[in-house]
């Protein structure tokens, strides 16, 4: 569920967010968020519900009520896993202790907190509205509501040195969060800082900040799940976990995107972007702005793109049970891959080695369909 506002515009991100101008209208995008549900639901009848993920945006901007609201309107119309993981985003600057208790006691079970850094030089140039005092209060008023909690962090910032991205780790791991997020930051096209670029680390520096990170999570028993993941034991993120094993999910908000899978094809949906467009579609029935079947030729690299992301790997029988496909339809790229190193497989399983982790691009582009640009 996408809430697409943001106090403030960050100037890497490429995500759907909206500068909030005064209040952002929850009440008429909580009626369309409902509205767009309804309409969604005979392409997931009989499917239980096993997550939900209040992304953005900043869903934090949005009261407690308003995430009540929409829960119980959930709950009325979908098939709810009792023990669904339910996640919301959260920006320190955007709420209280209270509004945290309140979100709680709702059915929020879990938090992702936006830190990005506890320095004020980085959080400066990365156009946070917080300080590194707000992020640390931030986080111990979600300790006093929540036992799972996600603290999402990036490295290689402008003019960042190692010992400093050893202080940020450093200082989250001090408050023992169940999950920790590390991102490398990249220049994104259709950013400030892909038109603007900061001064970064170079490619050297970049790869010790992330040697530092695995070495220091491991030694705290976090265990590097994914990429850029890493989790206390079983507190990985299953949501996220659905996405990078090819899994179903229902997006609905401005800008969210589906992936539904019927015997016969693989559909992809993208809703209305524009927040007041949204609106606007959602309350005449047609939030859906695009939808396409998945190519055969698209499905293995797609189920790659994802799966690969996973630093076990995936069961081989996976693959033709979320594709339709035959393993033997990716067997060329499977095997270039493993003569260079990139992957380990047997007939159970296929994983990245740490040579196809630090080069993921290159192991992907191998997937490629015939034609596509890389």
């Amino acid at each position: 569920m996408h809430i697409p506002w943001c106090v403030r515009k960050c100037p890497y991100c490429d995500f759907n967010s909206h500068e909030v101008r005064g209040e952002a209208p929850e009440q008429d995008y909580v009626r369309a968020l409902i509205t767009d549900l309804e309409l969604a639901l005979p392409q997931i009848w009989g499917r239980r519900v096993y997550s939900i993920f209040f992304g953005g945006g900043t869903p934090s901007l949005f009261s407690a009520r308003a995430i009540e609201e929409l829960l119980a309107a959930f709950r009325a119309r979908l098939n709810l896993a009792a023990d669904a993981e339910i996640t919301l985003e959260a920006n320190p600057g955007t709420f209280e202790s209270a509004k945290f208790r309140d979100y709680r006691a709702c059915g929020v079970n879990r938090l992702s907190i936006g830190i990005q850094s506890f320095n004020p030089a980085h959080l400066q140039a990365l156009g946070r509205i917080h300080d590194g005092d707000e992020a640390r209060r931030a986080i111990g008023m979600a300790q006093a509501h929540f036992d799972n909690i996600n603290l999402d962090l990036m490295y290689a910032l402008p003019q960042q040195t190692l010992r400093q991205a050893e202080e940020d780790i450093d200082t989250a791991l001090r408050f023992g969060t169940t999950h920790l997020s590390a991102y490398h930051l990249t220049l994104e096209p259709n950013t400030l800082f892909h038109r603007h670029p900061p001064p970064l680390p170079d490619s050297e520096l970049a790869a010790d900040m992330q040697d530092m990170i695995d070495e220091r999570l491991a030694r705290a028993a976090y265990r590097n799940y994914e990429t850029s993941a890493f989790a206390q034991a079983g507190r990985e993120c299953r949501h996220n976990l659905n996405y990078w094993r090819f899994g179903d999910y229902l997006g609905i908000g401005a800008g969210a995107h589906s992936k539904l899978s019927s015997p016969h094809r693989i559909l992809r949906q993208m809703r209305y972007k524009q927040p007041r467009e949204y609106l606007q579609k959602a309350a005449a029935g047609s939030a859906v702005q695009e939808e396409h079947a998945v190519s055969p030729e698209d499905r293995g690299f797609e189920f790659m793109m994802n799966a690969l992301r996973l630093i076990a790997g995936f069961e081989t029988a996976l693959f033709a049970e979320r594709t339709g496909l035959p393993i033997s339809a990716v067997e060329r790229p499977l095997q270039e891959a493993a003569q260079r190193g990139l992957i380990t497989r047997d007939h159970l399983r296929i994983a990245p080695t740490k040579r196809g982790q630090r080069f993921l691009n290159d192991l992907l582009q191998l997937f490629l369909p015939p034609g596509r640009p890389a």
